[in-house]
């Protein structure tokens, strides 16, 4: 497991307490590198169709990895405009390159506002040391 001096936390992103990251910029959520070293190695996502809903807290697809299943939970209120369908074929995109190839969906913001109720880099990473603690 990573210490969290070794995380990698873009500044550019978006976190939620759940470990999910949304890039304003280009519209997407993925997982978190902390969320994604905590699960260990993904042998599955189960992922949502192209323009189903979203709801700020609530479950969009599921992270199956050699330790357990965890859901994965909408930081935001949208509508998914793409997913990423090479996820399907190699889950451990999202162990490798969480905010790149490893994104998870693009999505449509019902409500931009919602990004400022996010934490920036430094806030999520208060939010590790807290909850590790």
């Amino acid at each position: 497991m990573k210490t969290l001096d070794e995380l990698n936390l873009p500044a550019d992103l978006k976190y939620d307490a759940d470990h999910e990251w949304v890039s304003a910029a280009a519209g997407r959520i993925g997982i978190s590198d902390f969320a994604q070293d905590a699960l260990g190695d993904l042998t599955f996502v189960e992922l949502p169709e192209t323009g189903a809903a979203l709801t700020k807290g609530e479950e969009f697809g599921t992270l199956e990895s050699t330790k357990s299943v965890s859901p994965l939970l909408s930081p935001v209120d949208g509508k998914v405009t793409a997913v990423n369908e090479a996820l399907n074929d190699d889950p451990g995109l999202l162990n490798r390159d969480p905010y790149g190839d490893g994104w998870i969906i693009e999505v449509e913001l019902s409500d931009p506002g919602q990004l400022s109720g996010l934490m920036d880099a430094a806030a999520y990473r208060k939010h590790l040391e807290e909850t590790a603690e």
